[in-house]
């Protein structure tokens, strides 16, 4: 993750509010920066289709932001659209992301069929939905980090591939 530029996005009512401390989103910061990438912006922002979709494709857009990491709004209830947000402005799904997350964490806990996050490409940003919880953050990390500044290669077209 070598000086790879990362955008944190936590979704939550209650964060946006400052009724919630989030924990998740710096907690992802904590580890993009132990892993030696570099957090150039971060938000919160309330479950809300359009605000959650502005901010992706502000940073996607922008040129400066080659991962964004979302956190928060993947589950089943009726706010939790973090993953319809995101479909709107992917133009390429990566759902490897999301099923080696799902299926990694599902192995410590059945809940973890209940996630819904997705991944995907919008221009040359990669962008990757993961659970609200810091154990889940901390887990999803962990399982897709060693791949990472690998798919931005691609995406960047810095790699040879064929």
């Amino acid at each position: 993750m070598r000086d790879l530029k990362v955008a944190i996005l936590t979704i939550s009512d209650k964060g946006s509010k400052g009724e919630r401390e989030d924990k998740s989103g710096p907690l992802l910061k904590d580890l993009v920066e132990f892993n030696g990438g570099k957090v150039i912006e971060y938000k919160i922002v309330p479950d809300e289709e359009q605000q959650i979709g502005t901010a992706l494709v502000e940073w996607a857009d922008s040129g400066n932001v080659q991962l964004i990491l979302t956190t928060g709004g993947t589950g089943l209830s009726e706010r939790d659209i973090t993953p319809e947000a995101t479909a709107k402005v992917i133009e390429r799904r990566a759902p490897g992301f999301s099923e080696a997350i799902r299926q990694q964490a599902f192995k410590d806990t059945k809940k973890a069929i209940l996630s819904r996050g997705i991944s995907g490409v919008r221009g040359k940003t990669l962008i990757i939905n993961f659970p609200g919880s810091t154990k889940a953050v901390d887990e999803s990390f962990k399982i897709v980090q060693s791949v990472l500044s690998h798919a931005v290669e691609i995406l960047e077209g810095h790699t040879e591939h064929g």
